[in-house]
This record gives structure tokens, C-alpha cells and sequence, in this order.
């Protein structure tokens, strides 16, 4: 299998993504300001860190040894294994961090730390979600063989109860990532011919995976365990709740950025084409949500304003905030949607809306052409 290879049609209002570039360009000469991180990020960043290590470090001392302190130790790091992916491996791992090569692959390589591998990451998130977002077959944030999350997938009886069994499925994603899915994807991405992205092989790859999965299992749970006071399977528990918070987490910014009611989805034509303009495309299945929400917006690395961050994944996501009503009276100049919740909770009803319509099938009767 050769390595999957998209067209976008040119020819679709490109003066669009050149007048909206060269506004935020004016924006960044206007504001003499840099496009990467900038004080407030550091000190972010910072927050994150210890929002993640200090619990540790503290379980480690046995500082709180009482089941109820090691079970609020253990929620707390889940909270800060969200901040780290959401906030600082995210803009590290898009290069939209640092000048320095150097400080993107140390941020970037925190994900290891939460358990999941940043070179299957990379070639996930940057190459085939970005790159295909809401493709049928080429986007792998909705090629999911027990979910639907796409009316071009075919429907399966099971679907019918999706809506229901998501939340759990949510809960153990970072699970499945650090037991399962990691291994998996180096196999799928040798036969798509994307490891080489990564300058990995598959044997290479393999071995780096199952050397990081070790001693991060020893790091953050059969050391802790060794040491704490707390029976073993309490403390098997809480990891499984940390990591229960972070899939959460993770899934409620970045599902209802995408699959929702307001996005189209999309699948590649026989000549391997699609209809948009890439940029175009972007915002036609792309939505942002909660935008007035500034300490929420903090938290979540700016990922409400999803819109922002896929046409410039390469500026950090501290001004994503700014840049937000640029793109948007641009796209409206040229008569392209821009789709926003005003509520996180907004979103959220969209996406669990459209996941029981896509198991239940009411979406496809609702793009059905109609009978004369």
C-alpha cells in the first residue's frame, strides 16, 4: 500500500487562504509579536509539569498514604496528563512551540511520559488528520472499527447503541494507546509507507515503543505501588481513573470540534480528489466552540478555537484567541462558513447528537435525496 495521497481542487477560491494569510501576518508585524510561545505559554507550561509530577513525586513520598490521598494524587496527574497533551506536547509536536528544534522534540516527547508514543502521534495527528480532516479512509480521528463517526462508513447494528457505550469507550483511550494501539499503528503505517516520515522502520519502531512502554510502566505505577501503603489493586485503580480523566478529556475537546451536526464529512473520488480548497475544506469540517471562555480556553491549550489551529498549526495555540475574529470576517468576506458553539456544552450536545444520529441511521435518511 503506497502512502495515502490527497487532492484538493485549486482551483476553488484560492485568493481566500492568500488574503486571509496575509492578514495574520499584518496581524504578528502589527503586534511586533512572535508567532511561537510566548511568557505566558512558558509559565503554562510550567503549571502543566508540575500539574502532572509533583502527585507523583508526592506518591513516591508517601506524603498523603491514606487511600483517599493516593486516589486525589492519582486524579489530580490526570488532570495534568490532559494539560500536557492538550497544552504543551501539542504546539511542541506541531513545531509551533520553539525556533529551536531542540525544545520541540523535549516538549514533545512528554507524550511518552503520558503513556502513548510521539512518533506514531506525529504521523497520526499532523500527517493524517490535518492533512485529510473528515476524509473517509484517510483521517484516523474517525476510522474507528466500533464506532461510526461518519456517514460515509458503512453503519453496523451495533452502532445503533454508540451514543451510549462513547463515554466508556472515551474513558479507556489512553488505556488502549498505551497497551495496544501504538503497536498496531506502526504496522498500518509501514504498509501506508509513513514511518519513514519519522525516520523510523517498523522493526526500529517497535523496539523504541516497547522500551518506552516499560519504564513508563515502572515509572508510574509498579514503583508507586512498591512503595505505597495502599493495596496494590487500589493503586491499579487509580491509574486506570487517571488515565479514565485524560481520555475524557481528550475526546470532549477534540469530537466535538469535528464530528458534530454543523461539519461535513467528505470521502476521495475516484482521481483521489476531493471538492475544497484545502483551506476552504479545513472550515467546512472544522467547528470552534466556547470562545468568550478565557480560563476554559487556558486549560484546553486554546483547542476551542479549532478553526485557527488547523489552518495554522505552526503559530502556538496563545493566539489562536486573536487571530479568531480575523479568519472569521475573512471567511465570511468570502462566503464560507464558520462553524462555532457558543457553549462547551453546545458542542458537546452537537457531537453526542450526531453520534445517535450516525448509529442510528436518521443522518442518512436526512442526506438522502428525496423521492419525486
Amino acid at each position: 500500500m503506497s502512502r495515502p495521497v490527497v487532492k484538493f481542487n485549486t482551483k476553488d477560491n484560492p485568493e481566500f487562504f492568500s488574503v486571509l494569510r496575509k492578514r495574520v501576518n499584518q496581524h504578528f508585524k502589527d503586534k511586533n509579536i512572535s508567532k511561537l510561545a510566548n511568557t505566558e505559554m512558558k509559565i503554562k507550561t510550567i503549571f502543566m509539569i508540575c500539574l502532572y509530577f509533583t502527585p507523583l513525586v508526592l506518591m513516591y513520598a508517601q506524603v498523603f498514604p491514606s487511600t483517599a490521598g493516593t486516589f486525589m494524587l492519582w486524579a489530580i496527574m490526570g488532570l495534568g496528563m490532559s494539560g500536557i497533551g492538550l497544552c504543551i506536547m501539542h504546539d511542541a509536536n506541531h513545531g509551533s512551540y520553539s525556533k529551536s528544534k531542540w525544545v520541540n522534540e523535549s516538549l514533545g516527547f512528554l507524550i511518552n511520559f503520558l503513556g502513548a508514543y510521539h512518533g506514531n502521534w506525529k504521523i497520526q495527528h499532523n500527517v493524517l488528520h490535518h492533512s485529510f480532516t473528515n476524509i473517509a479512509d484517510h483521517d484516523e480521528d474517525i476510522d474507528n472499527p466500533i464506532m461510526r463517526f461518519s456517514p460515509k462508513q458503512e453503519r453496523k447494528k451495533g452502532y445503533k447503541y454508540q451514543v451510549f457505550y462513547a463515554p466508556f469507550l472515551y474513558a479507556i483511550m489512553t488505556i488502549y494507546w498505551f497497551i495496544s494501539k501504538d503497536f498496531e499503528r506502526v504496522f498500518r503505517y509501514e504498509n501506508k509507507e509513513l514511518l519513514g516520515t519519522q525516520n523510523l522502520t517498523k522493526n526500529k519502531a517497535l523496539a523504541i515503543i516497547a522500551f518506552h512502554k516499560i519504564w513508563y510502566i515502572f515509572l508510574t505505577l509498579l514503583i508507586p505501588i512498591y512503595i505505597s501503603e495502599v493495596p496494590w489493586w487500589q493503586m491499579v485503580l487509580g491509574f486506570i481513573m487517571m488515565h479514565a480523566i485524560t481520555g475524557v478529556c481528550l475526546a470532549l475537546i477534540f469530537q466535538p470540534a469535528h464530528v458534530i451536526c454543523e461539519t461535513n464529512f467528505y470521502e476521495i473520488d475516484k482521481n483521489g480528489s476531493v471538492e475544497n480548497n484545502w483551506a476552504i475544506h479545513q472550515l467546512e469540517t472544522t467547528a470552534n466552540f466556547a470562545n468568550g471562555a478565557r480560563i476554559f480556553s487556558w486549560f484546553i491549550g486554546g483547542l476551542n478555537n479549532q478553526i485557527e489551529h488547523h489552518l495554522f498549526p505552526k503559530i502556538s495555540h496563545v493566539h489562536y484567541r486573536d487571530l479568531s475574529p480575523i479568519v472569521k470576517k475573512t471567511a465570511l468576506e468570502y462566503g464560507i462558513p464558520y462553524h462555532q458553539h457558543k457553549t462547551f456544552f453546545d458542542a458537546v450536545k452537537s457531537h453526542f447528537t450526531m453520534l445517535n444520529q450516525l448509529g442510528t441511521g436518521s443522518y442518512d435518511v436526512k442526506l438522502a435525496p428525496k423521492q419525486a
